[in-house]
């Protein structure tokens, strides 16, 4: 006798339940993207806007729940310190050079053709580690360290999320409608990648 098959934990959806996990996952990135969007306006909290959208989704995941904003606030206050807004001067200094790289582009400066690459490569390298540092959990939260560390052990995932920022990127240049929720999967991807390293 045949038994039909059943769904697996993933894909069984509570009575009255619309849409199923994965969907539910979707709505929990785009909406950590745009409370993120909203808490980087600062500038200097950055950082710790990131942080908190990794420990949200990580929490989200690990208990099975839906992200609040409430949740995401409250991570978001945990993260705000002293030393993380003082690490909030490095996306100004990282747009700085981007914006120095732009200029070298359209210059004919000895050289240019050279500097150029290397800046946009150690500002990608740079956003790399950033990411990785945020999406750390305890006791090595927001660690810049750390996060270099566990880039150079994974450079499968330093790729990666290398591919993840500049995907982004063209997400912002092609389709700046979009740019408000580009900081969620930005988050889901690092969260993602943080359990493939070697360190971890």
């Amino acid at each position: 006798m045949t038994h039909a098959p059943t769904a697996s934990t993933r894909d069984r959806r509570e009575p009255g339940e619309v849409f199923g996990p994965s969907f539910s996952l979707f709505a929990d990135v785009l909406l950590v993207g745009l409370l993120t969007t909203a808490a980087c306006l600062p500038v200097v909290t950055a950082p710790a806007a990131f942080a908190a959208a990794s420990a949200a989704l990580r929490q989200s995941a690990d208990h099975g729940l839906p992200v609040r904003a409430g949740t995401y606030v409250g991570h978001l206050r945990a993260h705000l310190t002293a030393r993380v807004l003082a690490v909030g001067c490095v996306p100004p200094l990282l747009a700085l050079v981007l914006l120095i790289d732009a200029a070298l582009l359209r210059s004919s400066l000895p050289g240019a053709a050279v500097v150029s690459p290397v800046l946009a490569l150690l500002t990608l390298g740079a956003m790399v580690v950033g990411l990785r540092a945020t999406s750390l959990e305890a006791p090595y939260r927001l660690s810049a360290r750390e996060g270099f560390l566990r880039s150079v052990a994974d450079p499968r995932g330093a790729l990666l999320l290398a591919g993840a920022v500049l995907l982004s990127a063209v997400l912002a240049w092609s389709i700046p409608l979009l740019t408000p929720l580009l900081p969620g999967p930005l988050a889901f991807a690092a969260t993602v990648v943080e359990p493939r390293s070697p360190a971890g």
